[in-house]
Parts: structure tokens; C-alpha cells; sequence
């Protein structure tokens, strides 16, 4: 965990999940200092449009921002869902997604000599930010790149302004499949799959 103010011009590789969570996040990190780069990996995003309608947001509003990024070519949802199969449950389905995501980017920061990495996904109330940070140190002790934690929760106002400022696509739902469903039925996942003998 890096709790002290970082030093002037410290890089900082950022997992951003969608652009409205990047808005107060990268405001946030420049504002103590870090010299601040975005990765786009998210694996979870489910159907293909959704995941391309957010990544092209991004890239617009990291254009507007002058925020450099780098894009995970491809689509790895079949991968994601071979990870979480048998796991579909919520929290434990978003600990295998974080997985994915902060390990993806804990590899890429220390490839790339960052200074430590982190994710906007610590801003969202939805967000199980205990876990992330578990999760986040424990990769960065494992790549050798510290896990930079911080509760961006605070400019969760701020990234609603921020957003319909710059005009963003602000998705209804987390990502995945399963919190597509949960989120326009109403109910859990669980409700769907077999009883357990």
C-alpha cells in the first residue's frame, strides 16, 4: 500500500474499467503528483458492442485529457467466463474479475517500469474496495510495483458532473453478463442456477 503523498513525476499505470470512473480518478492522481498512464483491459464487459461503446469513450476522453493509454488488443471474454464458471455469484464472481484485471495491470506496470499501479474501480459504491486492495497488494508484492490505494469514493459527485460535461456514455450496469441480468431483472444470478446437492 502507498500511503504517502507520491514524489513529483512518480508514474502511476491506472486500470480504468469506463471513462466516466477515469474522470475524478485521473483529476484525482495528477493533482498529488503522479504522472499518470491508463490501461484498458476489462474481460468482463459483456455483449461485444457494450464493451467496444465504452472503450471508444474512453478513447475520446482520454484524447480530450491528454491521458495516454494502453489498449489489451482483442476481446477476452471467453476467458473471463471460463474463469468465474462454477463462481457466478456475485462477490464471487467480482473476485475472480478483479483478479483478472489487477494482474493484468500489476504485470503491465512492472514491464513498463511504472512506480506502482491502481484502478478506478475504487471510486464506484458498487465496488467491493476491501477486496480490491487485497487483492491489488498482494499482486504488487508478486510483480515487485506497489498497489497505490486510495477511497476515490469522495469525488463519486464529482465524476457525475465531470461526466455529463464531457458528454460520456454512462452504462447501467457493471459489465458482466450476470450483473446485466441482475441489474434489469432485479433479482441474483443464483436465482438461475442449479441447487447444490
Amino acid at each position: 500500500m502507498c500511503d504517502e503523498r507520491p514524489r513529483a513525476g512518480a508514474s502511476i499505470l491506472t486500470h480504468i474499467c469506463c471513462a466516466p470512473c477515469a474522470t475524478y480518478t485521473v483529476n484525482r492522481l495528477r493533482e498529488e503528483g503522479w504522472d499518470v498512464a491508463g490501461l484498458w483491459y476489462n474481460p468482463n464487459i459483456h455483449p461485444w458492442q457494450e464493451h467496444e461503446r465504452r472503450r471508444v469513450c474512453l478513447q475520446r476522453y482520454a484524447g480530450e485529457i491528454g491521458l495516454p493509454v494502453q489498449w489489451v488488443e482483442g476481446y477476452a471474454m471467453p476467458a473471463f467466463l471460463r474463469a468465474v464458471s462454477g463462481r457466478e455469484q456475485f462477490r464471487a464472481r467480482c473476485a475472480i474479475c478483479y483478479e483478472m484485471r489487477l494482474a493484468e495491470t500489476a504485470r503491465r506496470a512492472r514491464a513498463g517500469g511504472f512506480a506502482a499501479f491502481t484502478t478506478t474501480l475504487l471510486i464506484s459504491p458498487y465496488q467491493d474496495q476491501r477486496l480490491i486492495r487485497e487483492i491489488g497488494e498482494r499482486l504488487g508484492q508478486a510483480e515487485g510495483v506497489e498497489f497505490y490505494f486510495e477511497n476515490f469514493r469522495r469525488g463519486w459527485a464529482e465524476r457525475g458532473r465531470l461526466s455529463a460535461a464531457h458528454n460520456l456514455y454512462l452504462q447501467q450496469y457493471c459489465g458482466c453478463v450476470y450483473s446485466e441480468y441482475e441489474r434489469y431483472h432485479g433479482g441474483r444470478i443464483d436465482e438461475l442456477l442449479p441447487a447444490t446437492p
